[in-house]
């Protein structure tokens, strides 16, 4: 199942060189999706602070202050959510400077949604062979693409950024599960290359996205975010019909395709038109040189 078309697989591999590397033959050399799944090494335990707040939101009538007086006892985890607000709603005339009126402004579920994100950054503070400025670059990159896109194709465009945003925790699952296995993975394709679905799926038999799906779900991300992750690969496959996957499918593309700086010809050649046109989404909103304005470093650098 790969990221781009067969046919925007075959255009990349030509104008993209990756050495072919050698990998064993044998089913033990990577771990199978469900042991993965079930390794303490390769999914962090949830934060205790993630724990209470979710029990808390769970209840009938949750408590505002005690939400926002449990996430305010990490100030890590605070910073980056007041980040992620502010980030989620830009077009606020005034930052959001609480995380009493994050709950206001925002509302119980997109809070929910944020401060899981947050605690994931919080979690996987360190992965080894990845590069965590990139990744953090990168997934806000897609978050901010997949509210724009989602709002052109009347999608709910929170629930689209905080679902672009951990979109690709799978990649961080994997790296923690098998660390000398990725690094070998890496020099094929690097974990942001718009051809690494595909050389995941040929080693392992499964990819990023089936693996971040079942972390979200052990970590109790909304239901729409979980179907979202798993299928954003192929978001109209078959039977599959989830337009937010979709949404995610287009937004990684085109933050994969400025990562790996492509040019007008190799974005026109590769551009998924098939998801987009059923989105409703016209080429030009995904293709301009600025969709969205990108990602500085210091952004990347508050989320690493």
């Amino acid at each position: 199942m790969p990221y781009l078309s067969q046919k925007s697989d075959s255009v990349v591999r030509d104008r993209v060189h990756n050495p072919v590397l050698f990998f064993p033959n044998d089913d033990a050399f990577f771990m199978h999706l469900d042991d993965l799944l079930e390794s303490q090494l390769a999914l962090p335990s949830m934060p205790r602070v993630i724990a209470l707040v979710l029990s808390e939101l769970n209840r009938d009538e949750p408590d505002l202050r005690k939400i926002s007086g449990n996430i305010n006892t990490d100030p890590g985890l605070t910073a980056r959510l007041l980040r992620l607000a502010n980030s989620a709603q830009f077009q606020m005339s005034q930052p959001i400077s609480s995380v009493s009126e994050a709950l206001a402004v925002l509302g119980l579920e997109q809070v929910r949604s944020l401060t899981m994100a947050a605690g994931m950054a919080v979690a996987f503070k360190r992965v080894p062979g990845m590069d965590m400025h990139q990744y953090w670059r990168y997934s806000l990159d897609v978050a901010k693409l997949s509210r724009k896109l989602a709002r052109e194709a009347r999608a709910n465009a929170s629930t689209a950024f905080t679902a672009g945003l951990v979109h690709a925790v799978g990649e961080l699952v994997m790296h923690l599960g098998m660390p000398d296995q990725m690094r070998s993975l890496n020099a094929q394709a690097l974990p942001i290359s718009a051809r690494r679905a595909a050389t995941e799926h040929a080693l392992l038999g499964y990819c990023y996205a089936e693996v971040g799906a079942g972390f979200a779900t052990k970590w109790q991300f909304p239901q729409p975010i979980v179907t979202a992750i798993l299928h954003q690969m192929a978001p109209f496959d078959g039977a599959v019909c989830e337009p937010l996957a979709g949404v995610l499918h287009l937004a990684g593309w085109r933050a994969r395709a400025r990562e790996e700086a492509w040019d007008e010809g190799t974005l026109a050649d590769t551009f998924p038109d098939e998801v987009a046109l059923t989105l409703g989404i016209d080429i030009d909103e995904v293709l301009m040189q600025e969709p969205v304005q990108w990602t500085s470093a210091p952004e990347a650098a508050a989320m690493a």
